[in-house]
């Protein structure tokens, strides 16, 4: 299982040591259908994480998408949790088995009542310290491993806007949970963009002291762009220098595939593009898979979702979710072959 690496014109990914050409194809694996985080159940249910772990590859999967809580990996501002650390280990030796490249996304707050008291009363110094050490904790015990696609320094964070002081770290809930996260609470006058790479950089320092040979991204939300509007501080050709790629979520929206095309080439900084994110959530399959086809003239990987039930065990469900769920799985397994030839 060759390592992955940035390939030499900058736009896309090859096998370390072969040349072929490695087109990430995969799933966000970020909790199963009852809506549980991986780390709630992987220590009483493994045998259903590795039978997950088969059929995603049987999709014609080559990434699978995990999202580390801090909390279960943080017992204190300086003592990473020695179990989940091993649990981990466990996780990434199943991907080398069945050839699945993992992208370790790490930081996640997306059950607010299992995020640490403690970890909520840091400020922006002692909050981005704890981060490092996570962030040290979990590429130490990943670095050997060639089955590491990258490294995400966490799901969609962002920057306040305004001189308003925020009191949460965390944006509103979607199903349950919180995806976005505020990386300070107070601006205190700092351009955003700057916050931004100050916060890149000392996460990348902190992996860069235990691993120096595995990809870095970070999962920015598509309202990235420094234009009119909602915007996340993280604005691409401002903030993506220490990274190895630039990861970007975007779900097309009905009738405006074009639209989401033209966001899509906002993030073309040039590095390559992995959409981390994408489902027909606002969409049908049509425009999702005419958006797909097109973008392949700027993006190098696409990962979407899979939340523990094949095509054949929803088909026999009824309901519209099932029904979304079973025709993406059917559109992946289908494209999976022509859209990762060498």
């Amino acid at each position: 299982m060759p390592p992955v690496r940035v390939a030499d014109d900058g736009r896309s990914f090859v096998l370390e040591g072969t040349g072929r050409r490695f087109v990430p194809w995969g799933f966000n694996y970020d909790h199963d259908r009852g809506g549980r985080l991986l780390e709630d159940y992987w220590d009483a249910e493994w045998p259903a994480i590795e039978a997950d772990f088969r059929e995603m590859r049987a999709l014609g999967a080559n990434v699978a998408r995990i999202h580390l809580q801090l909390g279960k990996f943080m017992d204190a501002p300086d003592r990473p949790n020695a179990a989940s650390l091993a649990r981990l280990a466990d996780l990434v030796r199943l991907a080398e088995r069945e050839g699945l490249y993992l992208d370790l996304t790490g930081l996640g707050c997306y059950h607010k009542a299992d995020v640490p008291a403690w970890y909520d009363a840091l400020d922006e110094t002692g909050r981005w310290a704890v981060q490092a050490r996570f962030w040290e904790a979990v590429a130490g015990r990943c670095a050997a491993s060639p089955a590491i696609f990258c490294y995400d320094l966490m799901n969609e964070p962002v920057v306040p806007g305004g001189d308003k002081k925020r009191d949460d770290w965390l944006g509103p809930a979607f199903a349950g949970k919180h995806f976005v996260q505020f990386i300070t609470l107070d601006r205190a006058g700092r351009e955003r963009p700057a916050v931004a790479l100050a916060w890149i950089e000392h996460l990348v320092s902190a992996i860069r002291r235990q691993d120096r040979r595995h990809m870095i991204t970070v999962g920015l939300v598509p309202w990235s762009l420094d234009r009119p509007g909602l915007t996340s501080g993280f604005v691409p050709e401002k903030v993506t220098g220490p990274l190895d790629f630039v990861a970007v979520h975007i779900y097309p929206e009905r009738g405006k595939v074009d639209e989401a095309l033209a966001t899509l080439r906002g993030f073309d900084v040039g590095k390559p593009v992995v959409i981390e994110e994408i489902f027909p959530l606002k969409s049908g399959m049509d425009d999702l898979g005419r958006f797909i086809e097109a973008s392949r003239t700027t993006a190098a990987g696409w990962i979407g979702f899979y939340w523990g039930d094949p095509p054949e065990v929803l088909r026999d469900e009824d309901g519209i979710a099932a029904a979304i769920t079973r025709q993406w799985l059917e559109f992946f397994r289908d494209r999976a072959q022509a859209m990762t030839a060498p």
